[in-house]
């Protein structure tokens, strides 16, 4: 078999990945695609190997390739992926799939007339914790999962040259007008991935952030948000996208009517595992142990080498896996999977924008349901086409940034 050809498109956090496809030997990164021509540059260096480069996509697509990484702007991955669709080229798609409900139903109907694979690039269920309590749930002694929780907390350095240059380096750039609920993924991600649960309904509520004179150009005046799910199997999740209190950190928690298990936060993966006496295990001593896992994966060398705690690197192996095996990858990596968490996050912060009012979340295998969704393009975020936002990006409309921020953001 033919190695599968593989491009990336958007080579900041697209050569990341990059790099975690380069271990497979059943692929190559043979293209790269950018609009800015200096990070294409760096991508091949830091690729360390002669790829071809475009600056327009049509022309990477039509190069030659069969997969697609789509690691453009956060909320731009879905015409793109449309037009991987109409050419049969497989597609890998960097967190949310459709920034708008509209874009969700164009998406799978264009999807449903292809025959590409589509693997949502969520990672942090690959994780090397997450891994493991998702063998603890399977193995059925916490009983049945009925609660769990989910916290993506990931503050950053905001005061940095560096950061801005990298990651916000202009004044529309999506992840100012980014709300709380929307990059939901590395939070319900493993939620649904440990327990197979979806998610049927949603209810938001913002924490406000205090006001600021540090450098940016944020417009987002929450610091969090906390949604809750109703879910498919009566279960119930709470967790937070992407937040900013306290320190950078992630956490996970499984309640089942037997027992419990979560990580501890700031403690690298170390598990908490708990129990009633009358509940306990017989091969466990105690109710409470607290240990911490291997990565228990036959290249476990690699998957230590690669980032988000292994996940870069599983998530790019299922990908290549499911291309070779022609199989669209298992719930919620899969297409129906992607939009649902995608549905969450916009209509969470719906709920959030009208004081918690629940939103049910529509089911986009029946067509009768995209129907009613498909001329819904509210967006808070603006676009590379010249598109500009028609809903507000913070719980509170009419927050700005303060003009000592931007002064200082500009400066930097």
């Amino acid at each position: 078999m033919a190695k599968i050809r593989v491009g990336i498109f958007g080579t900041g956090r697209g050569v990341d990945l990059a790099r975690n496809f380069l271990y497979h030997n059943d692929c190559e990164v043979v293209a790269l695609c950018d609009n800015r021509p200096d990070r294409l540059e760096k991508g091949v260096k830091r690729l360390g190997k002669t790829v071809k480069t475009f600056t327009d996509f049509d022309e990477f697509l039509s190069s030659g390739i069969d997969a697609v990484v789509l690691a453009n702007f956060f909320h731009e991955h879905a015409p793109y992926a449309i037009k991987c669709f109409e050419k049969n080229v497989h597609v890998f798609s960097e967190c949310i799939s459709n920034g708008t409900m509209a874009e969700g139903v164009e998406l799978i109907r264009a999807f449903e007339k292809s025959k590409s694979i589509y693997f949502i690039a969520e990672n942090y269920p690959q994780m090397f914790f997450n891994r493991e309590m998702k063998r603890i749930i399977d193995s059925g002694v916490l009983g049945r999962i009925v609660y769990a929780e989910g916290e993506y907390n990931h503050t950053g350095n905001a005061t940095t040259k560096e950061t801005k240059e990298s990651l916000i380096y202009f004044e529309q750039h999506w992840r100012n007008y980014l709300p709380r609920t929307y990059y939901v993924t590395h939070a319900l991600g493993p939620l649904m991935r440990n327990t197979g649960a979806t998610p049927k309904r949603v209810t938001c509520f913002p924490i406000k952030k205090d006001v600021t004179n540090r450098p940016t150009a944020s417009q987002v005046g929450d610091i969090a948000s906390a949604m809750i799910t109703l879910n498919d199997d009566g279960s119930v999740f709470r967790f937070f996208g992407h937040s900013s209190f306290g320190g950078t950190e992630n956490s996970y928690r499984f309640c089942g009517t037997k027992g419990q298990v979560e990580n501890v936060r700031a403690m690298g993966g170390q598990l908490n595992l708990l129990f009633n006496e009358w509940d306990k295990p017989e091969e466990l001593e105690k109710c409470h142990v607290q240990y911490t896992p291997g990565y228990n994966d036959p290249q476990e060398e690699l998957v230590k080498q690669s980032g988000h705690g292994g996940g870069d690197f599983i998530t790019t192996r299922m990908f290549i896996e499911c291309i070779v095996k022609n199989v669209q990858p298992e719930h919620p990596f899969d297409i129906y999977g992607a939009i649902n968490m995608s549905s969450v996050a916009i209509l969470a912060h719906r709920s959030m924008m009208e004081g918690g009012v629940p939103y049910d979340i529509p089911d986009f295998t029946k067509e009768e349901v995209r129907k009613q969704y498909e001329n819904d393009r509210a967006t808070p975020f603006y676009y590379s086409n010249g598109q500009t936002p028609t809903i507000p990006c913070s719980s509170d409309p009419n927050y700005k940034a303060s003009e000592e921020s931007l002064k200082k953001y500009r400066e930097l």
